[in-house]
C-alpha cells in the first residue's frame, strides 16, 4: 500500500518466536495463535513475520529510517531474545542520532509473561535495568493472556506528542526480525517536549479490520 503523507509507521523488532505478530494480532483482531507460523499473512492489510531475520539487514535499515516510533520486542522466556535487541537499539542511535532518540518513542516489550517464573529467563527487574539503560519505555505483556497488549500500545502512543492516531494496519518490509504497521495521524503534526511528557492520546481501537 502506498505511503501517505498522514502515515505514522510503527516499527516492530524481536527474534523469531518472541511473538511480535501474535502481540499485533491480539492488538488488532483480538485473536491469539497458539502454534508459532513462520509466515502470517493478515486480511487487516498485511502483518508478515518471517524466518531469516539477520539476513536483511538492508530491510532492517529501511524500517529504521522510515520509522517514527519503534517497539523492540522480547520473551521472558528467553535472555537469547533480549540480548539480541542490543545491536538493533544501536542500529537506532546510528540511524536516527543521539538527539533524535530523546524524542522517539520507544517500548522495550517482554512477552510471555505467562509463562510463570518457572520458565523465565529474563526478570522483570533485569528488564526494567535494560529500559532505564536505553532511556525507553518499558512493560511486560502476555498475547496469550490478553494482558497488558492494549496498553503497551497506548502507552508508545502516550509518549507521542502528535495525537489523535487510529491503527489502520499495514505491514511490510518484514523478514524475521521485525514487522512494521502503521498508524493514521490526524491533526496537528507539531512535535514537542520530551519523551517523558504526558499526551492526550485518544484510546486506540482493538479490532480494526476496515
Amino acid at each position: 500500500m502506498p505511503e501517505q503523507p498522514n502515515d505514522y509507521r510503527v516499527a516492530v523488532f524481536g527474534a523469531s518466536g518472541v511473538g511480535k505478530s501474535s502481540l499485533v494480532l491480539r492488538f488488532v483482531k483480538g485473536t491469539f495463535r497458539e502454534a508459532y507460523i513462520p509466515t502470517i499473512e493478515d486480511t487487516f492489510r498485511q502483518i508478515t513475520d518471517t524466518t531469516g531475520s539477520h539476513q536483511f539487514p538492508a530491510m532492517q535499515r529501511l524500517s529504521i529510517s522510515r520509522g517514527h516510533a519503534f517497539m523492540l520486542i522480547y520473551s521472558v522466556t528467553s535472555r537469547v531474545s533480549l540480548d539480541e535487541l542490543t545491536p538493533i537499539y544501536e542500529e537506532l542511535v546510528r540511524i536516527k542520532g543521539p538527539r533524535a532518540m530523546r524524542s522517539i518513542p520507544i517500548m522495550l516489550v517482554g512477552n510471555k509473561s505467562d509463562e510463570g517464573d518457572t520458565g523465565r529467563e529474563v526478570s522483570t527487574i533485569q528488564g526494567e535495568a535494560v529500559a532505564q539503560k536505553w532511556n525507553c519505555g518499558f512493560m511486560e505483556t502476555s498475547a496469550k493472556n490478553n494482558v497488558n497488549v492494549k496498553e503497551v500500545f497506548q502507552e508508545l502512543l502516550r509518549m507521542e506528542t502528535r495525537q489523535n492516531m487510529t491503527l489502520v494496519g499495514d505491514t511490510s518490509d518484514s523478514k524475521g526480525i521485525l514487522s512494521c504497521f502503521r498508524f493514521l495521524r490526524h491533526g496537528s503534526t507539531h512535535r514537542g517536549g520530551s519523551r517523558g511528557e504526558k499526551s492526550a492520546a485518544k484510546p486506540l481501537p482493538t479490532d480494526t479490520t476496515s
